[in-house]
């Protein structure tokens, strides 16, 4: 038998045989896991070409020639190495084993192999890049491949997120103005859209009222994209986009490079990223149509949308609703739809701001993320947490909505949170970093929100900064610069395959994951906070069962020295049982319960009944 073949068989009969594993064990579930709300659920994120390997026939994903035609060097950080759907298929139930409940899965659809200025190439890996939004990618696999992963995450009673983008496709069109595809951003004010590159240029568009009368009527008027620049696709190129309405020019902005800020946070071009025309109704309707024929055809469970705050609030006025419609009528009434509104500040006003403007149902907590790094890395007092949370009531629905806002402490951005304590602390031991990134998954794992835990953090990865650098392997690693060094909690690199249940973070995470799934007071119970202070060392929160009344006391120590401290809690909670940690087991009056932490560590304490 042909070795690769044999691979995929054995790979397709692992698949195969977890999913029979699942049923039998009470995994699979039937319809009911579509029945848990998006609070209920521990999401674990992944970049497919970063996973495993199932299938090394597609790791050039049908193309030939060297890298800049293929895309793969698995020696590159930039460049494919290699993952794909089948590899993610046979590591479900080490994903399972963690303790995750959902997966969400990096952009699958076929993306511009390579792109980039000569010297500057990389390749569409991360799956950003987008050419056809209708089709998975070759590198990743097949549609036969989704299919599969699909029915195997359902099988187990997990759901799965896509990772959707409609802000941009890939760098296609190019303008005749700038041909180092450098092109500054232009404004409305300065080009606008009834005049032919600019105020002195000739009318065109006659009639077009402007980009905020967004009706069909209107836009029929907008028959020429050259008010800023002169777009034109390259000879070739004509109809390398899918859906092919994506090909003409007059659906993007074509105003040249975003600078972030004031309008051209929503009409410039992302980093030369074709910036798509999201006020159009032509462009609303399509990509309701491409998104939808997604849950449609695949049946999966809520969209990630990449670079959410970069589009007007209008298209998401529309879109979110009809992907909601469209899921129920697929059995789907759990949808769960999140932004990407990117900040590296403690800020939740501007998060709540897109669920209010925006009506997006929940998106990314970027602020609870800035508040535990500034807590556990950067010498901040525990009172950050507290302005956190205290903003909860911000969000659209009320604090009980933040309950569903996904909250992370690493992504594949800004990187790891292991990093940012490495960078910060080069004076720290292994075992103090160690207790930290512990501590800081304990914050995820008890506090409001919906945990997600980015890959490789269970096994130690660490990294020396973002984007490219915090995206490593988990199979075994061909990257120099990935495997000089050590992983967090074990002698290990990514050199070796980093699949290891009994790492001593993978255990942690597995342990805190089952724990708060047992307990609806953590999954989805209101948040009080208890006690904080502006120098490190006590924070407090208790969680109280929504149905109950049930309490549980989650108390940590940021500090680097051991605290004893009186925290409030409801005066019916006089008798506590320890689900992790040093709980004492009565109350000290109704009303006042004594906790006592070493440095760096935390404690779970339940209310009950007398003994």
């Amino acid at each position: 038998m042909n070795p690769k073949m044999c691979k995929r068989t054995l790979l397709l009969l692992a698949a195969l045989g977890a999913s029979i594993a699942a049923a039998a064990t009470g995994q699979q579930g039937g319809a009911n896991f579509r029945l848990r709300p998006p609070q209920d659920e521990i999401i674990y994120f992944l970049l497919p070409d970063r996973f495993e390997n199932g299938d090394a026939t597609n790791d050039r994903g049908g193309l030939s020639g060297d890298r800049l035609h293929t895309g793969f060097d698995p020696t590159a950080t930039g460049f494919y190495h290699g993952g794909d759907l089948k590899g993610l298929i046979s590591r479900l139930d080490y994903i399972q084993g963690l303790g995750a409940t959902a997966i969400w899965l990096g952009p699958i659809y076929k993306n511009k192999a390579v792109q980039g200025a000569p010297g500057h190439e990389s390749a569409g890996y991360h799956g950003y890049w987008i050419t056809d939004f209708t089709a998975v990618d070759p590198h990743f696999g097949s549609e036969a491949d989704m299919r599969a992963l699909v029915s195997a995450v359902h099988a187990r009673g997990m759901k799965l997120y896509l990772d959707i983008i409609v802000n941009h496709t890939a760098d296609v069109i190019r303008y005749r103005e700038c041909p180092a595809n450098d092109c500054a951003y232009r404004s409305v004010a300065d080009y606008p859209y009834t005049r032919r590159g600019g105020l002195a240029g000739a009318p065109i568009n006659e009639g077009f009222a402007g980009d905020e009368v967004q009706t069909a009527a209107n836009f029929a008027r907008l028959t020429r994209p050259d008010y800023a620049y002169t777009p034109y696709v390259p000879a070739g190129d004509e109809h390398l986009k899918v859906p092919d309405w994506l090909n003409n020019p007059l659906y993007y902005h074509n105003r040249g490079d975003s600078t972030f800020r004031g309008e051209s946070s929503t009409k410039g071009d992302f980093a030369t990223l074709d910036d798509l025309f999201t006020e159009s109704p032509r462009v609303v309707r399509g990509f309701i149509d491409i998104f939808g024929g997604w849950i449609d055809k695949y049946g999966i469970d809520g969209f990630r949308i990449d670079t959410e705050q970069h589009v007007n609030p209008e298209f998401w006025q529309a879109f979110v609703p009809a992907m909601l419609k469209r899921a129920k009528a697929r059995g789907i009434p759990n949808f769960h739809i999140f932004g990407e509104v990117a900040t590296g500040e403690m800020d939740p006003a501007r998060l709540a701001e897109h669920t209010r403007a925006d009506k997006i149902p929940a998106v990314l907590d970027f602020a609870f993320a800035v508040a535990v790094i500034d807590t556990l890395v950067r010498h901040a007092g525990t009172d950050e947490l507290v302005r956190l949370f205290a903003a909860d009531p911000l969000y659209e629905g009320g604090a009980s909505a933040a309950l569903q806002l996904p909250t992370f402490i690493s992504n594949h951005d800004a990187g790891r949170f292991a990093s940012f304590l490495r960078e910060a602390r080069p004076e720290a031991s292994d075992a103090e970093l160690l207790q930290r990134v512990q501590l800081g998954y304990a914050m995820l794992l008890t506090l409001r929100g919906v945990p997600t835990i980015y890959y490789g953090d269970e096994q130690g990865f660490v990294g020396r900064g973002g984007d490219q650098a915090s995206r490593q392997d988990m199979f075994a690693s061909q990257v120099a610069s990935y495997n000089d060094q050590p992983l967090l909690g074990t002698a290990a690199t990514t050199a070796t395959s980093s699949f290891n249940p009994s790492h001593p973070l993978y255990q942690f995470i597995a342990a805190l994951a089952k724990l708060r799934l047992a307990h609806p007071a953590l999954l989805h119970g209101t948040q009080l906070v208890r006690a904080a202070g502006e120098a490190p060392g006590l924070f407090a929160v208790s969680r109280i069962d929504p149905r109950s009344g049930g309490e549980i006391l989650v108390a940590f120590n940021t500090g680097s020295t051991a605290l004893t401290a009186q925290v409030t809690v409801k005066a019916s909670s006089l008798h506590f049982r320890a689900l992790r940690g040093n709980c004492a087991a009565h109350a000290d009056a109704p009303g006042s319960y004594r906790v006592q932490l070493a440095p760096l560590d935390f404690a779970i304490c339940e209310a009950v009944a007398a003994p």
